[in-house]
């Protein structure tokens, strides 16, 4: 059984020279892959909201517009070009915040950079601030989760079009819980999925992927299953067996910053390296 590890670097709250050392020492640790998120307001995690999941919508956090914060796509380059194992990530790009070619002629740049190690993650983006911050329409949950079902295909077919394409097979990580729309999207078209919340809400989430997966026609078991292991926000979700049982195989922290603490990694490494093979 092969059990990963993610970590995402919280790009915010602290000075880039301390995130660049959290990626760096988390990957000598032996995290298998490294994330940022993409967010243009610095977000406080609440845990009350979190614990009920953004699958409808809703948002999970609150914003602090001014507070320190770093650009998500701009920190996926800079974790390429200083790291040379870990896969690099964000979960994940709203597909909202960027034309749909440019994001992934920047992902097949990105996998270069890489030297063939990048995931592209997306979503529909949740967070109010962010948008109106910056200008892009909110909308409704449904309305995102259109323009996701309609950018997917977009950037599959600019990646075959880009010369040179990306260096392999560039997985993509689509993070959508919305039934109607967004998970159908996965079936679809997604190489992971990154599913959040309860375990009561992921163990149902996947079943609807399975029946998803048969009306569109695709193995289910072709989709990697991802979670965030956020024990601190999920508390009574904190023993990692329980991700393991529903299939999940790829588990990913979140170090925040300023300090961006590693204690959590090690003892997730520790676990993992304890698995019978």
């Amino acid at each position: 059984m092969t059990v990963t590890i993610g970590l995402t670097v919280s790009p915010q709250y602290g000075e880039m020279r301390d995130m660049r050392e959290c990626w760096t020492a988390a990957e000598e640790l032996g995290v298998d892959a490294l994330y940022t998120a993409d967010h243009f307001t610095a977000m406080i995690v609440d845990q009350d909201q979190a614990t009920r999941t953004a699958a409808d919508g809703a948002e999970y956090g609150k914003t602090q517009v001014g507070g320190m914060n770093f650009e998500g796509s701009t920190i996926e380059a800079a974790m390429a070009a200083t790291t040379s194992r870990a896969r690099i990530g964000c979960i994940c790009h709203p597909i909202g915040f960027r034309n749909p070619n440019l994001l992934a002629d920047m992902a097949r740049t990105v996998d270069h950079v890489s030297d063939g190690r990048f995931i592209l993650g997306l979503g529909t983006g949740f967070l109010r601030a962010d948008f109106e911050e910056y200008g892009y329409e909110y909308g409704t949950q449904a309305s995102r989760a259109r323009e996701l079902a309609r950018g997917v295909p977009i950037i599959k077919d600019r990646l075959k079009k880009l010369n040179p394409p990306p260096m392999g097979k560039l997985p993509l990580l689509i993070a959508s819980m919305g039934e109607k729309i967004g998970m159908r999207v996965v079936a679809e078209h997604a190489d992971m999925w990154h599913v959040f919340g309860p375990i009561e809400t992921i163990r149902a989430k996947i079943q609807v992927l399975r029946r998803l997966c048969d009306e569109v026609g695709r193995d289910f078991n072709e989709i990697e299953l991802t979670t965030n292991y956020w024990p601190q926000i999920l508390g009574r979700d904190d023993d990692p067996n329980i991700y393991l049982a529903e299939g999940i195989r790829h588990l990913v922290l979140v170090a925040e910053g300023p300090k961006w603490d590693l204690g959590q990694a090690r003892e997730i490494l520790a676990w993992r390296d304890s698995l019978p093979d």
